[in-house]
């Protein structure tokens, strides 16, 4: 099996380290919790398999009662009905829960970290969490292969002072592998929450059919191996309240509804490296796509989304370096940064507004194109910082009806650019930069016309036969970044006070 490491953060006051700046592994008897985690990948301790489990207790609900089997030393079960209750100072211990229930729940107390095997369970709770884990150790959940598996909790709580907060609550980590379904609702507050982290791996189904506010909740890091995971949440999709949320792959779907919520929110990094993402965040307010109060990067993946507010917004960086991302705001910028903008490669097209909106919009901030292909549509657009670009952009202002196409060829006649507008623009702001544009080439932009055969992704439309139009000017790149028509800089205006085409 191929190795994973975590890496952490190391705090330290003098000689004293906070956050385990040696090997960073728990004992069993020991959590491992913390504080400004910056996790790329899971450790070893964090797989199953890497684990053993001697010991089994067996949880059977069935209507208004529940049947155990328990032949375990140190572990206690206590239960009024079906709601179970098992306090445990035992080690390699597996529950085994299955059946179905409308008004029972487990309850766990566990020393140390154990396995949860959902064979075909489905938990409807009255008056709390479905699941609730009161022990800050590791917990490996296993869908059982083939399984279905439900939760849904209690629109309200039994009064307790016990940290609760979830229909799948946990205190501690929240490991997810196993080749099963998952379906959760969550009526008082999240779907699927846990106070330290959650890892999601290959061949976990997790569905969340409706939450009051999120669908995966987090205090440490949110990591995705791979899987499937439908998110439909009042509030955000996926939120980490500390660490980073990174995502190497799988599939995610997420629509959100609520005012401000957001598919995807990091308050550390958020880093996305392969998978596809889907996101429709059609709340009212700042209702956001991604966002990350820090960095976001993405190396790669296809990401699509749908937002009332910012598609792609990040507080102090945005890097992307490889994927196919297509970004699209109803009210406001496609791609936000409040922070510098660096694009290396991949394909990414970025759709806003009108004025003052952006299609792409860093502020004043440093905008730098060395890779990839890249179209901001919007009202206007920060412009592209000359002095760290490597690849030529041009920057186009006029008006666009929705439906139509813009198009740019070579003077050869060569097809550049095909693009059909999603929206109409009385004041438009095309930025577009590509491997195709070279420096000193005379081209020629053309609005309207029809395309024949190729491949259309979004409206970029590629391999295709071109013809008619009308044309709207021919341009020559004379430096990294031209400028043709009239333009508007909405949010981004000039860095460094230069003018686009001016070679600054």
């Amino acid at each position: 099996m191929e190795k994973k490491y975590i890496f952490l953060a190391c705090v330290c006051i003098g000689s004293f380290c906070l956050s385990g700046c040696s090997s960073g592994f728990e004992d069993d008897d020991r959590s491992n919790s913390g504080t400004d985690v910056e996790v790329s990948e899971a450790s070893e301790e964090d797989y199953v398999e890497n684990s053993v489990f001697t010991e089994a207790v067996y949880i059977h609900f069935s209507g208004s009662s529940a049947s155990v089997v328990n032949n375990v030393g140190g572990v206690s079960v206590s239960q009024s009905g079906a709601a179970v209750t098992v306090s445990s100072t035992a080690k390699e211990v597996e529950y085994i829960l299955s059946g179905t229930t409308t008004e029972g729940s487990f309850k766990l107390y566990s020393d140390y970290k154990c396995k949860l095997l959902l064979n075909g369970v489905n938990i409807t709770s009255a008056s709390g969490p479905a699941i609730n884990i009161q022990s800050g150790k590791r917990m490996f959940v296993v869908l059982e292969e083939g399984s279905d598996n439900y939760l849904t909790d209690s629109s309200s709580y039994s009064y307790s002072s016990e940290d609760q907060k979830a229909a799948f609550f946990s205190e501690g980590q929240l490991l997810f592998s196993g080749n099963g379904s998952l379906t959760v609702k969550g009526n008082y507050k999240h779907a699927v929450c846990s106070d330290d982290y959650i890892f999601i791996r290959e061949g976990v189904r997790i569905a969340v059919t409706g939450t009051v506010k999120d669908g995966f909740h987090c205090n440490d890091h949110f990591l995705m191996e791979g899987g499937t995971l439908e998110i439909c949440s009042s509030d955000e999709g996926i939120c980490c309240e500390k660490g980073s949320v990174v995502i190497h792959d799988g599939d995610i779907t997420i629509e959100t509804n609520g005012t401000s919520a957001k598919g995807i929110k990091g308050v550390g990094n958020v880093t996305i490296n392969g998978g596809e993402i889907r996101i429709t965040a059609s709340g009212s307010g700042s209702s956001e796509g991604i966002e990350s109060k820090n960095i976001l990067t993405i190396n790669g993946g296809l990401i699509e989304v749908h937002a009332y507010d910012d598609g792609l917004n990040a507080s102090k960086a945005i890097n992307i370096n490889g994927g196919t991302i297509y970004s699209y705001s109803a009210h406001n910028d496609g791609i936000d940064s409040n922070g510098t903008l660096s694009i290396s490669g991949g394909l990414v097209i970025a759709c806003g507004t009108t004025q003052p909106e952006d299609g792409i919009d860093c502020d004043n901030h440093t905008f730098a194109i060395t890779g990839g292909t890249v179209l901001g549509v919007g009202g206007g657009t920060s412009t592209p910082t000359a002095s760290v670009c490597t690849q030529p952009s041009v920057i186009y202002g006029g008006s666009g009806t929705s439906g139509d196409l813009l198009h740019i060829a070579a003077d050869d006649g060569t097809g550049v650019l095909t693009f059909r507008l999603p929206r109409s623009y009385s004041q438009m702001t095309v930025l577009y930069s590509g491997p195709a544009l070279k420096a000193g080439q005379s081209y020629t932009l053309c609005s309207g016309g029809t395309s024949a055969g190729g491949t259309d992704y979004c409206g970029y439309i590629t391999d295709n036969t071109y013809s008619g139009g009308t044309t709207l000017h021919t341009f020559t790149l004379s430096s990294l970044v031209t400028q043709v028509g009239s333009t508007s800089g909405g949010g981004g205006g000039n860095p460094g006070g230069g003018r686009p085409g001016s070679g600054w």
